[in-house]
């Protein structure tokens, strides 16, 4: 199995590339130029300077960032459980996108943190009729949680 990709498959990627497709765009410009009469015996070096130019001028190809399975799982779980909006669990999650898969602090909350504080707010949902009217509300103690994960992303 090949890990990598041989001369023909490269010079291919770099035919499709936006880079390449600049660059001619400046050639033909070139070649515009000489068909002006513009450019006199350098017109090949003209066309192959702006060819360049375009070429080196032209923004890089921004990298696509992988979806991150586990939040997209968290998320999917989440659409499940009937949450309160006062709790800002979707606030959380827009932080959690935007910090994107690198942060340890992201980690915790998706795999660990997040999860736990709603697992709990279910189990203190259910036992909240034999609780009494002076137990802690359920609801508070989730949106507390969910300020504190949201601060520790910063």
């Amino acid at each position: 199995m090949a890990t990598s990709d041989g001369p023909g498959r490269q010079a291919l990627k770099y035919l499709e590339s936006g880079r390449n497709l600049v660059g001619c765009a400046g050639g033909a410009i070139g070649l515009g130029l000489h068909f002006a009469g513009l450019g006199g015996a350098w017109w090949p070096g003209v066309v192959a300077a702006l060819y360049a130019a375009g070429a080196l001028l032209a923004p890089p190809k921004q990298p696509v960032e992988p979806p991150d399975p586990e939040l997209d799982a968290l998320v999917a779980y989440l659409r499940t459980v009937p949450l309160p909006s006062a709790v800002r669990v979707d606030g959380l999650l827009e932080a959690l996108r935007a910090a994107g898969p690198g942060p340890a602090a992201g980690r915790r909350i998706v795999r660990d943190g997040l999860p736990l504080a709603v697992a709990g707010y279910l189990r203190a949902r259910t036992w909240q009729p034999w609780a009494g009217a002076d137990g802690p509300d359920p609801e508070i103690e989730l949106a507390r949680e969910v300020d504190l994960m949201a601060a520790q992303l910063g």
